[in-house]
């Protein structure tokens, strides 16, 4: 099994294939979290701006991954990839995993990519939550794929019954856990149901992207049995490096090696290498992490209940506030107070997604948002989610 994450020959041959591969897709682009969100705005963010739209982790880089990084700068000068080892081991070892089931990728979006245009086309369908992260969808024109949006349970779970009886011609089914933007959880026990009774030959990948602010148990145990599974990974959300760009995709060699002839040649910053590895090696860092996430969103959360907000409980770093009137004019509201609050999903038009900043940050948005909610008059009518009473209840508990 040839390992892509070593250094290569690269002959002329094999660039010529790599450049006709990526001509066919470029005329689509990578879209990713960050994009997604900037096109949302409606107003430049200042300086002092409150920024909770992107799922940014405001921490940033832990101190060890920044003690790596200045150490690592002299050398910045070098095209040098021989530090894609030593985070792959890392990683591999703290799984217990073959290092070739891990692929490194510049964050979780391009594998996210390219899985989608390695197994889907016009015959096989991509099938995806609704609400649910937007990428793999953009990621399907290239493949000229149907795009299959299957609605969420009553709890806000991936409805993967659904999803498999939707899409009998299935290519890839993605499954976001905590989901992207409700911040909730499938059970493990529903990812070996989709795995399980599947179309034959589809593959099920699993974003991973959240899986750190939550308790819920990883999926790699489902790619170590040698299932038809696809694990993606980011160090931009616990990890706090959404700018260094660093992730893994985790899967058999073959379905790598699939990815991999669509993604082309891949090489990694040194800096975003050598800081994941360093975080890796932090045993206290996702830990508390996660606490000091789970502070912040229960603070907010019981903010919320006290003054009468629906919103949809999270175990992640984001989750959905339901405005009760169109979203994006709560959204246009809010920036006029410098916070900068996340898109809406046309599902849920009066929703809008809110990721859990630092203290200060959610203090700020509170008051912004009773400023713009206490001024309701203001807003034009709009057409509410229709939620059933069983959602109702899920949402005011």
């Amino acid at each position: 099994m040839l390992n892509h994450n070593r250094r290569l020959p690269f002959s002329r041959r094999s660039f010529l294939h790599l450049s006709a591969a990526a001509s066919a897709v470029a005329a689509f682009p990578i879209v990713t979290e960050a994009m997604l969100a900037a096109a949302a705005r409606t107003r430049p963010v200042s300086k002092d701006g409150v920024m909770i739209d992107s799922n940014e982790n405001p921490l940033g880089p832990s101190q060890s991954a920044r003690d790596a990084i200045s150490a690592i700068i002299p050398q910045g000068g070098r095209y040098l990839d021989n530090f894609t080892d030593d985070l792959v081991h890392t990683f591999a070892q703290l799984e217990g995993l073959n290092p070739d089931y891990v692929h490194a990728f510049p964050g979780s979006t391009p594998p996210l990519r390219f899985g989608v245009i390695a197994f889907t086309s016009l015959q096989k369908s991509y099938v995806t939550a609704d609400p649910g992260y937007e990428a793999g969808g953009f990621a399907a024109g290239a493949s000229e794929a149907r795009v299959v949006k299957v609605p969420l349970t009553k709890t806000y779970a991936h409805d993967v019954k659904a999803m498999i009886a939707a899409a009998p011609d299935a290519g890839l089914f993605y499954v976001c856990s905590p989901n992207n933007p409700t911040g909730t959880i499938t059970p493990h026990s529903d990812i070996e149901y989709l795995v399980e009774n599947k179309p034959k030959g589809s593959v099920v990948m699993v974003d991973e992207a959240y899986i750190h602010f939550c308790d819920a148990p990883s999926t790699l145990d489902l790619v170590k049995a040698g299932k038809d599974v696809v694990v993606l990974r980011t160090f931009s959300k616990a990890y706090g490096m959404a700018g260094l760009r660093c992730g893994f995709a985790i899967a058999r060699p073959d379905l790598l090696e699939k990815i991999m002839d669509r993604a082309g040649w891949n090489f990694m910053p040194i800096t975003a290498l050598v800081a994941a590895s360093a975080s890796l090696k932090d045993p206290g860092l996702v830990p508390e992490r996660k606490r000091i996430n789970a502070a912040n969103r229960q603070q907010t959360f019981q903010w919320l209940d006290r003054n009468g907000y629906s919103y949809i409980p999270s175990e992640s770093n984001c989750f959905l506030l339901d405005t009760k009137r169109p979203g994006k004019e709560v959204i246009e509201a809010m920036a006029k107070q410098n916070v900068f609050i996340g898109r809406i999903w046309p599902v849920m038009p009066t929703c809008v997604r809110i990721t859990v900043g630092t203290h200060e940050e959610m203090q700020k948005f509170q008051d912004a948002l009773q400023k713009v909610m206490t001024g309701a008059k203001a807003f034009a009518p709009g057409v509410e989610v229709p939620f059933s009473n069983a959602r109702k209840r899920y949402l005011l508990s």
